[in-house]
């Protein structure tokens, strides 16, 4: 475990309201680190001001940081260049500006492959995408351990197969993809590869040009940034091919009152005021990651995992969810208890300072998939600590003599 108190960087954790709090929600959103906070505090006090064509020198100060931001956010991911670096809402929106754009090349009949591991984010808009221009989903099946079953990736990838959409970690078992084999087997017939790496991104490093991915989506509140801004990245060949999702002023070249030509990317899909304070934001978060060091957030993560798969599986009537060893899994716990209702269990974690999520967790079909309703998700990251997991076990286990 690491020996400095990373947590003590969080002011929120730190507060002397939340000094007992174990927060183990960290799969739906992280808390936001001290740089993140000041950085934009002093970006709203000192610099603001609305960005690009302003000449005045708070308007250059503030371009220049939302600018800058790109450069940090390209560098984290090593893209190729930052104007492969798309500022958006989050990744629900960039997942919605790829689909909504790309399918728009698409004959009917053309093939989207997914996964069952999928969070709604990245299901339900190509679901929309093929219905609109008749296009068929199929689906990389998960196993029963938790796992997505690549025994068949060649003959899922066909040359009807156009768009190859995946999760580089499930947020309910905690499996990390393993991406190479399906990146290969796309390309291999010509497909675009989008990853939605909202849940990797904080918990393992992200190369696109080591991937060779296509697209690649994540959201600054899920890695201690703030919320509000997230990030596609796309090969320009790609982002230079599509139409843009919103229009309106920040991404025109030229306006005439009948017709009007894009701007270059990136702004060719930055309509209107950008997240300019939160691009700040996210950069500090990203350079806080890079300042723990990746060898750190790994080594400390993966002691995390293998303790909590040690000893909630210790408790009796607890199922637990995903793989059963640490090996390519994040700390990330769903499970069901005999005789408690999700909620109920949540409830009763709440009242002993536990924060954790109940319910699908946007994720229905996959909960289908294992005859499930809801499960109950306890989430690690950097500044938990096992004796977070240890008040975990012993809230569980009050919570079964409450209801058993």
């Amino acid at each position: 475990m690491l020996k400095n108190n990373i947590k003590s960087q969080f002011p929120l954790l730190d507060s002397p309201e939340n000094k007992n709090l174990a927060f183990l929600d960290n799969a739906a959103s992280t808390q936001k680190h001290e740089s993140v906070l000041k950085a934009m505090d002093d970006f709203y006090r000192g610099s603001y001001a609305n960005i690009h064509r302003g000449v005045y020198r708070l308007a250059e100060a503030a371009t220049a940081a939302y600018e800058n931001a790109r450069v940090t956010i390209a560098q984290f991911i090593n893209a190729g260049e930052e104007a492969e670096i798309i500022f958006t809402r989050n990744t629900t929106n960039s997942l919605n500006m790829v689909a909504s754009s790309i399918c728009q090349q698409f004959a009917p009949g053309d093939e989207i492959l997914l996964t069952e591991i999928e969070h709604h984010a990245n299901l339900v808009p190509w679901q929309q995408a093929a219905k609109h221009y008749q296009l068929k989903l199929k689906f990389i099946p998960v196993t029963s351990e938790g796992r997505l079953d690549l025994s068949n990736i060649s003959d899922l990838c066909n040359n009807k197969t156009k768009v190859v959409a995946v999760s580089a970690m499930s947020n309910v078992l905690g499996t990390i993809t393993e991406l190479e084999p399906i990146i290969s087997a796309a390309h291999k017939v010509g497909a675009v590869v989008v990853v939605d790496a909202a849940q990797a991104v904080p918990h393992t490093p992200i190369d696109v040009k080591k991937l060779d991915c296509d697209f690649l989506t994540f959201s600054a509140h899920k890695m201690f940034g703030p919320s509000g801004i997230g990030v596609l990245y796309g090969k320009r060949s790609l982002l230079e091919a599509l139409e843009p999702f919103e229009f309106g002023g920040g991404m025109i070249s030229e306006v005439t009152w009948n017709s009007s030509t894009w701007a270059d990317i990136p702004e060719k899909f930055e309509a209107g005021t950008p997240p300019i304070a939160e691009a700040v934001g996210l950069a500090k978060a990203a350079e806080f990651i890079q300042s723990v060091g990746w060898d750190n957030f790994l080594s400390h993560e993966a002691e995390l995992t293998n303790y909590g798969l040690t000893e909630l599986t210790k408790i009796s009537g607890l199922h637990l969810f995903g793989p059963s060893d640490a090996k390519n899994r994040g700390p990330v716990f769903a499970f069901t208890l005999d005789g408690v209702h999700p909620h109920d269990l949540a409830s009763v974690l709440d009242e002993n300072n536990i924060a954790v999520r109940s319910g699908h967790h946007c994720a229905m079909p996959l909960h289908r998939k294992f005859e499930l309703l809801a499960t109950t998700r306890a989430s690690c990251t950097i500044y938990n600590t096992k004796e977070d997991i240890d008040r975990l076990v012993e809230g569980i286990k009050k919570a079964q003599k409450l209801f058993c």
